[in-house]
């Protein structure tokens, strides 16, 4: 069941004006289409459009940010925070997926929870915000909820190069990962992977690539050494 949006912009701290845009930014397509509703009421154009402003402010911060970084290194530290499985970070924060509104189908197969799902309604919000409040709101957003904690963010993105780091200090095994389990349609599939060193578990993930199921993995087990 999805939570009251009143929550949410309580969360965000941003109020909307226009209260059918900000449904429609958390409405998944196969809502709509159980619905028999119009394909523009799904949040997919204000993806597209969010997607596009996230990227501007990122760069914007970036550049103003790290003055000493060469372009190459500013993109790849604007890919570390733009990506699927960081933006499904982000919107974990919020408890996003609660909020979506999603067709029984997507619900019954843990849509709330898939980083392809709740990363797009993250686009999609921030698409939102930018049309109801103007770029100022939206940018503000951002900071808030994208670009607040850059390191952790990049720790994500390069787990699985720090992760055999780590391990190669210790000396402690071989790092590996192991599939435990793939389902859905070639499409959309989600996969679970754990990361072992030698046969012990250090973490467990999941992903619609096995890639990024293997860097959740990763990125658990970094956490849990970093606990230590």
């Amino acid at each position: 069941m999805n939570r009251d949006l009143k929550e949410l912009e309580l969360e965000t701290g941003y109020i909307f004006h226009d209260k059918e845009l900000f449904k429609q930014a958390l409405t998944h397509s196969s809502y709509v289409n159980e619905h028999r509703l119009s394909k523009a009421d799904c949040n997919e154009r204000l993806e597209f459009l969010g997607d596009a402003v996230l990227e501007l402010v990122c760069s914007d911060y970036l550049y103003r940010t790290y003055g000493d970084k060469p372009e190459g290194e500013m993109t790849k530290l604007r890919a570390s925070i733009v990506c699927e499985p960081t933006l499904a970070l982000c919107a974990e924060e919020l408890k996003l997926g609660e909020y979506l509104l999603l067709g029984k189908g997507e619900e019954a197969t843990g849509g709330r929870g898939r980083a392809s799902v709740v990363s797009d309604a993250m686009e999609a919000l921030i698409g939102a915000v930018y049309l109801d409040g103007g770029f100022a709101s939206a940018k503000e957003f951002i900071h808030g909820f994208v670009l607040n904690d850059i390191e952790h963010k990049q720790l994500f993105y390069d787990s699985k190069t720090i992760l055999q780091e780590m391990v190669q200090a210790e000396s402690g095994g071989e790092l590996s990962y192991e599939l435990l389990r793939e389902e859905g349609p070639d499409h959309d599939k989600l996969f679970e992977v754990r990361a072992l060193v030698g046969d012990r578990e250090v973490g467990r993930g999941t992903g619609r690539t096995k890639k990024a199921a293997e860097a959740m993995a990763a990125y658990r087990a970094i956490l849990e050494r970093k606990k230590d």
